[in-house]
């Protein structure tokens, strides 16, 4: 058995740096825990005139990322370029058809292409592991694959965006706009100058899709899925919900409802004593439910250099300790895909927030169209504002069916009474199959 490992590291930026810095200040502690030699062969990025936060050899830089893939030497190949094509794609496929172990925390390649990437690596009887890429420093995936491989999972429900789940916290908290948190969490490093897929969901679409691939042992899922971000939250919406007794969450959420997958992410309205409610700042939470073990949550950093690099370590640990796996638990072969449950389906209770004229009448209307399309009212809030004659109507609905719920918003644009689009967000529905 192969006892001298070499490894090749693409991508030097936060996560890479510090990773590299990892490497080299563990490697006597990882070579006693797994009995194997470990060397820091190669380096590659963008720039090689760009100072990096750890020091390595003239020898040591490579130009192009590729030549490393293809090296003989190399054992190990660790991706962090990021980006679901391109350079990402070329790196890691290059490396598993060169029979080389790969790392990655890249969410979006795995999520777009993991079920090829998955196969490749089994055909070439090497590792694909992907840790980093779901929850940062939790280590679901791992627990997913080892520790909770007996059990039959039914659902799977995450905050896993901590951008996200730091400006909602942030808006509670100091109770400024969406718009002047999120400029602040910039300057603070806990937002990305371009967050789009942050607060659009799309980061976390592409980690519920990994995650329901192994909970469910099937194909990663091509469809697109129902996916709602936090751009239209606002600061009210946030102090209704509190009154209320809840609070505002971007929530990844994956189940099997009559034997089909429900795949989607959306804000939505927890109770505040609940376990999820309480996860707050740039913090993620999973929680699973299976049998025989129930419910089982996990809470962590789910981003930054440190719980990321965390990760990669463990993956490298997997690989050193010779524990050659299928990706996705189990053969690329018995993986299908499963039905996917139709959303207009999925029944639900929701909050609405109504800007309307304040005029007799506007209440009127709009409940008789919510009674139209098959929605009732569990409470309703009417706060008017007689500075410039117009009011707040908040409805939180009895449970009805995703379908109605659409009609309504649709139909309810045509009310010339209303300021502007109704603000609309799930309720914690958590407890139902």
């Amino acid at each position: 058995m192969k006892n001298i490992f070499n490894i090749g590291v693409i991508g030097l930026g936060n996560i890479g740096s510090y990773f590299c810095n990892l490497l080299i200040s563990k490697k006597k502690e990882i070579e006693l825990k797994t009995g194997k030699i470990i060397n820091l062969k190669f380096v590659s990025a963008k720039s090689s005139k760009k100072k990096r936060k750890f020091k390595y050899k003239k020898k040591q830089w490579v130009n192009n990322p590729l030549d490393i893939t293809k090296d003989p030497s190399i054992d190990i190949v660790v991706e962090l370029v990021g980006g679901a094509d391109g350079l990402a794609k070329k790196i890691v496929l290059s490396s598993l058809i060169n029979k080389k172990h790969v790392i990655t925390a890249n969410k979006a390649l795995i999520a777009k292409h993991g079920n090829f990437l998955s196969s490749v690596a089994e055909i070439n009887k090497v590792n694909l592991e992907f840790e980093a890429s779901v929850a940062g420093g939790i280590p679901i995936i791992r627990n997913l694959k080892e520790g909770l491989i007996s059990n039959k999972i039914n659902k799977v429900i995450g905050i896993l965006n901590g951008t996200s789940n730091y400006i909602l916290t942030k808006m509670e908290k100091s109770e400024k706009s969406f718009k002047d948190v999120l400029k602040e969490a910039q300057v603070s490093g806990y937002a990305e100058s371009n967050p789009r897929s942050d607060l659009n969901g799309s980061d976390v679409s592409d980690k519920i899709k990994i995650l329901s691939s192994l909970c469910f042992k099937s194909l990663i899922s091509k469809n697109k899925i129902l996916t709602n971000g936090i751009e239209n939250i606002e600061i009210k919406d946030i102090l209704i919900a509190k009154k209320l007794g809840f609070r505002i969450k971007l929530l990844g959420i994956s189940q099997i409802l009559n034997g089909k997958i429900f795949e989607r992410v959306h804000p939505c309205l927890v109770k505040i004593e609940s376990f999820i409610g309480n996860i707050n700042g740039v913090f993620n939470a999973i929680i699973i439910n299976g049998k025989p073990v129930g419910e089982s949550v996990m809470q962590g950093e789910g981003a930054g250099a440190g719980p990321t690099s965390s990760s990669l370590i463990s993956d490298l640990y997997s690989i050193l300790r010779g524990n050659i796996k299928h990706s996705f638990i189990i053969p690329f072969k018995k993986r299908k895909f499963i039905k996917v449950f139709n959303s207009n389906n999925y029944i639900y209770s929701c909050y609405m927030r109504f800007e309307v004229k304040d005029k007799p009448g506007v209440l009127s209307s709009i409940t008789k169209n919510l009674a139209h399309h098959k929605i009732s009212i569990k409470s309703l809030i009417q706060n008017p504002n007689k500075k410039n004659n117009t009011a707040s109507i908040v409805i939180i609905s009895h449970k009805t069916f995703e379908k109605n719920v659409l009609r309504f918003l649709k139909s309810i644009k045509k009310n010339k009474n209303i300021i502007k689009n109704p603000t609309f967000i799930r309720v914690d529905n958590f407890n139902d199959n």
